[in-house]
């Protein structure tokens, strides 16, 4: 056993790039995937559902489970619980690779997420037990960047990769990348775990996911079976109960993986809030970003993911130039700032329209990047700053539960808006044929209905119908992600406050946690 600050401090940089490196290749890979959806619907024929599950099944398991592997972090050191995710994400990505079927990718993107759990939920514990006070800001604001740069390169290299060697490469690049991982973690990185965690909660496990399980999909699968059809009212209903069991059974534990306690300190609930909000307002709308423009306008993966970069490359490099302004500016205007940029901006892209050119978004995608980088460290610094240092592997799983959460989540909602606005827009269109065509026109765009249609319409007419249809979905999902991230900036303004944030320097003696070898 060893706890001597100089092996820290020897480590600290080695851990940071380790933390970094992983980041980036968890939330690589929601990014680079986006751009493959059009190719696998063609190679695997995916239909629509089967598309959001590539994303939501690894989504799903990140938030399930981030809470969990927080607990067991810190009962069994962050270190240990971060090599073993780092493995069974490597793993999982040749699995996804060689995927033949749909649902076979679904399942190994389910896997995925589990270790995409386990890294993201050690990631900012393991930067909280290595760097204190200034340094820990300048080391959240390097992960911020990592995570901003995540988003950046994500639509390009999978472009890229999807245009030069197929979608299966979008996975396969993991492979080096987790080993390099790997080979750090183990060499260079110290084991800490907290003396006073003692039991799992598997309680809290099992009806937080179960809950969460049951509300994806019965979003993802309401338009297809119908809102008001006992398997769709039975999920929601059973979601709502499982959620009200998990937090009665959260309030009866002594270390709970979910400390709901924390819930009063309103600064903890504003960024909780804001988290989820930026989640499903956001990043969600970027799979369906993907589809305008390779199955509406007509660009590939490459071409596609190039357009991204106006939001992208402003998510990687401001928190990088804007990390002074984290002891200067209140952390809730900070937060607050960020997502009314971001609320801004993709109010901007709700001018879209069925002749629009890709530029029409170019205002919006820009202000939305500014945001994104202004609220990703904040996000970091804010739930860090409510917990004691020896919590720190439960506050970060709890704000990385929030942010996929939000993500799935939102997937799940704004697929719904669309595929429902797009059935309605075309069956008003089109009648008699229309509502055939709608699975057609959302999963693979007007030119594939028109492709599959049968009716007595014309080809143009088709054409014409499903890019009006397209471009109505696309229009509604955006107002809602408008809606969503405003909602998350106003809780930010209204409850993150400076002074709830009492743990953001180094930690007190009787606070400080165990270093295990290891």
């Amino acid at each position: 056993m060893s706890s001597a600050p100089a092996e820290q401090t020897r480590t600290s940089w080695w851990t940071l790039v380790a933390v970094c490196g992983a980041t980036f290749m968890l939330l690589v890979d929601v990014t680079i995937v986006q751009v493959a959806l059009p190719r696998i619907h063609n190679e695997l024929h995916a239909s629509f559902t089967e598309l959001q599950w590539v994303i939501d099944a690894y989504s799903l398991t990140l938030a399930a489970l981030v809470l969990m592997c927080g607990s067991l972090a810190d009962r069994f050191g962050r270190k240990r619980l971060f090599v073993v995710g780092v493995a069974i994400f490597t793993v999982s990505s040749l699995l996804c690779g060689i995927a033949g079927t749909g649902p076979e990718l679904d399942l190994a993107r389910a896997l995925q997420g589990v270790g995409g759990a386990t890294m993201f939920a050690t990631a900012l514990a393991l930067i909280a037990q290595d760097y204190h006070g200034r340094e820990r800001g300048t080391a959240i604001a390097y992960w911020g960047a990592t995570v901003g740069g995540a988003v950046a390169v994500g639509p390009v290299l999978g472009g890229a990769l999807t245009d030069a060697f197929g979608w299966r490469w979008v996975f396969f690049v993991n492979l080096p990348i987790g080993a390099v991982v790997l080979a750090i973690a183990g060499l260079r990185m110290v084991n800490v775990a907290d003396p006073g965690a003692k039991r799992l909660d598997f309680g809290g496990l099992v009806t937080f996911s179960g809950a969460l399980f049951l509300l994806i999909f019965g979003l993802l699968r309401g338009n297809d079976e119908g809102w008001s059809s006992t398997t769709i009212v039975g999920s929601l209903a059973g979601a709502a109960v499982l959620m009200a069991v998990f937090v009665l059974v959260e309030l009866k534990q002594n270390r709970p993986m979910f400390d709901l306690s924390l819930f009063r300190n309103r600064s903890f609930g504003g960024v909780s809030v804001a988290t989820f909000a930026i989640g499903a307002g956001m990043f969600a709308v970027f799979p369906y970003l993907t589809f305008y423009f390779q199955d509406l306008l007509g660009y590939s993966p490459l071409q596609g993911g190039i357009r991204v970069l106006p939001a992208t490359i402003p998510a990687f490099v401001v928190p990088i130039l804007a990390r002074r302004l984290g002891s200067r500016v209140p952390p809730g205007i900070m937060l607050g700032g960020g997502l009314a940029l971001t609320a801004v901006g993709l109010g901007l892209m709700t001018r879209v329209a069925p002749d629009s050119r890709w530029t029409v978004l170019l205002p919006g995608l820009l202000l939305a990047g500014i945001g994104i980088g202004l609220s990703n460290p904040a996000i970091a610094q804010i739930a860090l700053g409510v917990v004691t240092p020896a919590r720190s592997g439960m506050a970060s799983g709890i704000s990385n539960t929030f942010r996929i959460g939000g993500l799935a989540t939102g997937i799940a909602a704004l697929g719904a808006v669309f595929q429902h606005r797009v059935q309605t827009k075309l069956g008003t269109l089109l009648p008699g044929s229309g509502h055939a065509l709608a699975g057609v026109d959302v999963a693979g765009g007007p030119r594939a209905a028109a492709a599959q249609a049968t009716g007595s319409a014309t080809h143009a007419q088709v054409i014409h119908a499903a890019t009006v249809a397209f471009v109505s979905g696309t229009h509604e999902l955006l107002l809602v992600g408008t809606a969503t991230v405003a909602a998350g900036a106003v809780f930010a303004w209204a409850f993150v406050r400076a002074r709830d944030l009492t743990h953001g320097g180094a930690p007190r003696p009787e606070a400080a946690p165990a270093a295990l070898e290891g």
